[in-house]
């Protein structure tokens, strides 16, 4: 495979990822922020289990409990995610959670003592303003549901900062199996505690949940893994950074959503961060290469 065929693959892989805050927003008129997680995920485990049952034979129990602790933030970061949509739009969403990029080198100064690099420092400036401009309204307080999203992010930095510290020492596909299962079992128990979950929802309803299981999940994370191979860290990355601007596209071809002057400054300057940030991950290797957040 050649890199224009490889970065052509990830262009897709994030279209898709892109296109999945719209689908869950729209879904969320006929069912619960975390019984459509808890379905979304269960779905995946099932058809991932199937899929890779033999070598899900050799897993060990030092691996199963790393995967375990990788799910729990990935399981946080979608169940805040699931509910924040909401009360929020999906361009502003994908450019919210676009944040744990750059919040991963800042967690990484606090948590593991690893000071970030000036391209780090400058993401994480940039997009912290462009966070005021994109949820801050004239009375400066952000929207609820834009709190959630922010959560969802803070989340995601944190999952990226256990991939970095699991993932050398353990096999990639059975750390990802075993924290897709644990995203499902939480979700499960979590809509069991505070919702109502039903299989009786409108065939739409369960096209969105398939959709996210099958295409967002099981396929994004079969062709990242076979494709990544064959270009750049930095190509992945930047390709990468598109997801919210997919995002965005979508809320306002699908939703007619429509992002007024200031949400836009503050998008492009999210845009900007993450970019500044992952050139300065990839080519100073100062902060950990991010896993795929919207699996």
């Amino acid at each position: 495979m050649s890199r224009f065929q490889a970065d052509i693959t990830l262009v897709f892989i994030t279209l898709i990822w892109g296109s999945t805050f719209v689908v869950v927003k729209s879904a969320l008129s006929s069912v619960g922020p975390l019984t459509f997680v808890a379905w979304r995920f269960t779905v995946a485990t099932l058809v991932l289990l199937f899929l890779f049952r033999r070598r899900l034979q050799r897993l060990a129990v030092r691996e199963a409990r790393a995967g375990a602790v990788i799910g729990v933030w990935l399981a946080l970061g979608y169940i805040l995610q699931t509910i924040g949509l909401q009360y929020t739009t999906t361009g502003k969403a994908g450019f919210i959670t676009g944040l744990s990029v750059v919040l991963v080198p800042a967690l990484a100064a606090l948590l593991l003592r690893q000071p970030p690099g000036l391209a780090a420092t400058l993401g994480v400036v940039l997009a912290t303003v462009g966070l005021g401009f994109l949820t801050l309204d004239a009375s400066l307080r952000p929207a609820p549901g834009d709190l959630w999203v922010l959560g969802c992010a803070v989340a995601f930095a944190l999952h990226i900062l256990s991939v970095s510290h699991f993932a050398p020492r353990y096999d990639p596909l059975r750390l990802t199996v075993v924290q897709i299962a644990t995203v499902a079992l939480l979700s499960l128990a979590a809509a069991f505690a505070f919702e109502v979950p039903s299989l009786r929802l409108p065939a739409p309803t369960w096209g969105s949940i398939v959709f996210t299981a099958l295409a967002a999940t099981v396929l994004t994370l079969s062709l990242q893994n076979s494709v990544q191979p064959f270009t750049t860290p930095t190509h992945t990355a930047l390709i990468f950074s598109l997801e919210p601007v997919f995002a965005a596209l979508f809320g306002w071809w699908w939703a007619g959503e429509v992002l007024g002057p200031k949400e836009l400054v503050g998008c492009a300057l999210i845009l900007a961060g993450m970019v500044v940030a992952e050139l300065g991950g990839v080519v100073g290797a100062s902060s950990p290469q991010p896993a795929e957040a919207e699996v």
